[in-house]
């Protein structure tokens, strides 16, 4: 038995739904009517709706269409940077559990940067810190002691992966943010049309009203429709994103850790040549 026992009952009220949804949209041909009756369905002309959206767009003006344009290219916008910012994330924690599984258990740090993918940003990262502690160029940068090198190299290595984390999410924001109120000015707009028909023709017939009020609505509705998936893929990416960052900053904290216990041995050899100085 279904752990569930609503679930059937629910298909079954949802298929009766659609099959009386379909009935009723088909028109009854009656012995009053002949001519549908010997036709069908075919022979019966659908009224063409004068107030959608071709009629939106062919009976607007510049304003309006630029508005819709601009509502058109912010939600392609957002569905482009969700969709983008989602497989970056994913991939980035699919890499985190690659490097997790293969870095540290290298012999050698050579090693463990060799088993990282090429495009993972954890390569990135370790290489960083190992060209901090190889470094031996002559440089200013080389008389700074180890521990602050390798520290300096890793943070910056963790920012700027953590800056391509959060690239893209401020189109979201902003999107989220202005969305309603560019509908909002649509639907000023064809307010302000509706008031001028009436003005024209001298009476409020609805005919002259409901076409204006109609775009009115339709650009009310646009504006809504285009900032609710930016506002919650903003807050969804966001909350990911911390995920990702808490993987970036472990794995620096102990590649860290592991670099200056290299550079210390590194240097140990060197410390135990230099020549003992007594004083007095």
């Amino acid at each position: 038995m279904s752990r569930f026992p609503f679930f059937p009952a629910l298909r079954l009220v949802s298929t009766l739904a659609l099959i009386m949804a379909v009935v009723s949209a088909v028109p009854i041909a009656t012995a009053a009517d002949p001519v549908s009756f010997v036709a069908g369905p075919a022979a019966t002309a659908m009224a063409t709706n004068p107030y959608g959206f071709d009629a939106l767009w062919a009976q607007g003006d510049m304003v309006a269409r630029g508005t819709l344009i601009i509502l058109a290219v912010m939600s392609m916008s957002t569905w482009y940077v969700l969709i983008l910012k989602l497989a970056e994330q994913r991939r980035l924690q699919a890499r985190a559990r690659a490097a997790n599984r293969t870095f540290w258990t290298a012999r050698s740090l050579s090693e463990g940067v060799k088993s990282l993918s090429p495009d993972s940003p954890f390569l990135f990262l370790a290489s960083s810190g190992l060209d901090a502690v190889e470094r031996r160029d002559g440089s200013l940068f080389e008389k700074v002691d180890s521990a602050t090198r390798i520290g300096m190299a890793v943070q910056r290595a963790v920012e700027q992966i953590t800056g391509g984390l959060q690239s893209g999410l401020a189109v979201l924001a902003t999107v989220g943010s202005t969305a309603p109120f560019i509908g909002l000015f649509g639907t000023v707009w064809g307010i302000y049309h509706a008031l001028t028909a009436i003005g024209i023709a001298g009476q409020a017939s609805i005919d002259k009203v409901a076409g204006p009020v109609g775009e009115a609505l339709i650009m009310t509705a646009i504006g809504l429709v285009v900032a609710v998936p930016a506002v919650l893929g903003y807050n969804w990416l966001v909350r990911r994103n911390r995920s990702c960052i808490e993987a970036v900053r472990n794995f620096s904290a102990d590649l860290q850790a592991v670099l200056m216990a290299e550079g210390n041995a590194a240097s140990l050899p060197a410390r135990r040549a230099m020549p003992s100085v007594r004083v007095g």
